[in-house]
């Protein structure tokens, strides 16, 4: 842990979900990402996104100030919340890890 104190970390969460369950889970994933940008200082960003004709390909990047802010979000309660709900709408998952070059940011985003 202590070599990553003070570095960002980012990861990529490859998601395949069931196309039958999409509607439900992108409402849970957006009430998810909504509470951890709200309710988590060491949240940077989270962005949900799918491959375009492929709406059960999800992608969310993730950024955390460094590594105990990522392990506060894994203990999240609104994450331990998710999880669970979300577990059978998830056909395969992949986190990948990362190397941040640059990171930038508007201050004033704004979501849809």
């Amino acid at each position: 842990m202590a070599e990553r104190c003070g570095r960002p970390i980012v990861r990529i969460a490859e998601l395949e979900i069931e196309a039958s369950q999409l509607e439900s889970f992108r409402a849970l994933l957006a009430e998810e990402i909504e509470a951890s940008v709200q309710n988590e200082p060491g949240v940077l960003f989270l962005h949900a996104v799918s491959i375009k004709g492929s709406p059960e390909t999800v992608r969310v990047i993730e950024c955390y100030v460094d590594h105990s802010a990522y392990h506060a979000h894994l203990t999240a309660p609104h994450f331990l919340k998710y999880k669970p709900r979300t577990a059978d709408m998830v056909r395969s998952l992949r986190l990948i890890e990362t190397e941040p070059i640059v990171l930038r940011a508007k201050s004033n985003q704004h979501s849809s």
